[in-house]
């Protein structure tokens, strides 16, 4: 579990973030949505500890990151996994040695062990046949595999995810949201995901906390927001005519069942 309590942050004379506190909860995908310019990057970067507030807390399991030592730090930084946006793989190495690299980083197993483990995430992430094989000789759904694969290879207690559906068409980002949350379930990790996709939104929004010009205006669950009359979330997720069929469609279902009870 992480826990957020009121985050602010700052640039020059610019507040950001405006007193923010909320939790992100482990066994679940937490979203974070947003238009451009609410702060859910500046969000996101927090957590990471890329940032530093100007004040507030954020515990990780009940460790407040910056009131820890450098040793202790470095120690919560290889709970951490990291799904970057366009998958930021190194493209002189293979799909396997990409996979590896956090081990060889962060971990003290033999070459035998390291060997084992992308093997394992590999295949979690359905890669079986792709060790060898560069990123350009791949799609864009596999780099994305291959960069969860990356970001779990350490088994880590905290998992973010910078719009990882970017760039992949409707099925490929029904696929990656599906593994993602997978994954989450599996692994009873606490899982971070910043997006503009509301079909992520949509499919595996457990719990869902929505910026506005830097303060938290709504969280809630992907069911609670066919049912919110919160003006700024409705307006955020509800923006297209389509979604605004399948929100009255959706309330229009749960009114007939409450009138069957």
């Amino acid at each position: 579990m992480i826990e957020v309590k009121e985050l602010v942050k700052s640039f020059g004379d610019v507040t950001v973030l405006k007193g923010i506190t909320t939790t992100f909860e482990t066994g679940k995908t937490n979203l974070i949505i947003g238009q451009s310019g609410s702060g859910k990057t500046v969000l996101l970067k927090s957590l990471l500890g890329i940032h530093k507030p100007d004040s507030g807390k954020i515990l990780y399991d009940g460790r407040a990151y910056w009131d820890l030592n450098e040793d202790e730090k470095r120690d919560l930084r290889t709970e951490i996994g990291m799904v970057f946006q366009g998958s930021a793989l190194f493209d002189s190495m293979t799909v396997a040695q990409n996979v590896a690299f956090p081990l060889r980083m962060f971990s003290t197993k033999t070459q035998g062990e390291i060997k084992d483990r992308v093997d394992q995430v590999l295949q979690r992430v359905n890669l079986i046949d792709a060790h060898k094989k560069m990123p350009s000789e791949i799609s864009g759904g596999m780099q994305k595999r291959v960069a969860i694969a990356r970001a779990i290879v350490n088994n880590p207690k905290y998992l973010f995810c910078d719009e990882p559906n970017s760039g992949l068409d409707p099925k490929t980002s029904t696929v990656i949201d599906n593994l993602i949350q997978e994954i989450t379930k599996e692994y009873n990790i606490t899982t971070v995901i910043n997006t503009h996709d509301m079909n992520s939104v949509m499919e595996i929004g457990e719990k869902i906390v929505f910026l506005k010009e830097g303060v938290l205006a709504w969280e809630g669950t992907k069911k609670e927001i066919f049912k919110t009359d919160n003006e700024a979330i409705v307006d955020f997720v509800y923006s297209s005519n389509l979604f605004k069929k399948v929100r009255k469609a959706q309330r229009r279902e749960d009114k007939d069942a409450d009138a069957e009870l």
